[in-house]
């Protein structure tokens, strides 16, 4: 897969992570918004200029809001879904495109093996693909 069509996948599929942590966060979206931007500084995932409502939250969940999405926010929302004892899964292609981007764009790993094998049992076969595809990606963008 060509870096290129992995990147507009992960970018279609950053509303659908969104989405999920809005349906599974258990809260309001104002209340999520501003879980998503705490969580982010604590966790050293990004530092939102401002913290979000509900409603903009809301906007990022729109299929066509791909590149309107913070990566602080899509990076938290994964960080914060793949920790859920609900065990949620990506539900499209796109979105676990989104999903192994943002876990490598999480924490650091020294191949693709130790990153498959971090990830919890229940993701292992369901971002399989798109952990390889976010892998040569991320290898794809290093200068030698």
């Amino acid at each position: 897969m060509p870096q290129d069509d992995f990147y507009a996948k992960v970018r279609r599929g950053l509303p659908a992570l969104i989405g999920q942590w809005l349906a599974l966060g258990q809260g309001e979206p104002d209340r999520l918004a501003l879980i998503l931007a705490e969580t982010a500084r604590v966790a050293g995932l990004g530092q939102p200029a401002a913290t979000p409502g509900g409603a903009t939250l809301n906007a990022w969940s729109a299929p066509e809001a791909g590149d309107d999405v913070p990566l602080w926010a899509a990076r938290t929302a994964a960080f914060l879904l793949i920790q859920m004892p609900a065990r949620p899964e990506p539900r499209s292609d796109d979105e676990a495109c989104a999903w192994a981007y943002c876990w490598l764009r999480n924490r650091d790993f020294a191949d693709h093996q130790s990153a498959h094998a971090a990830l919890p049992d229940h993701l292992r076969e369901p971002l399989a693909a798109a952990l390889k595809a976010a892998w040569h990606d991320r290898q794809g963008l290093r200068l030698i």
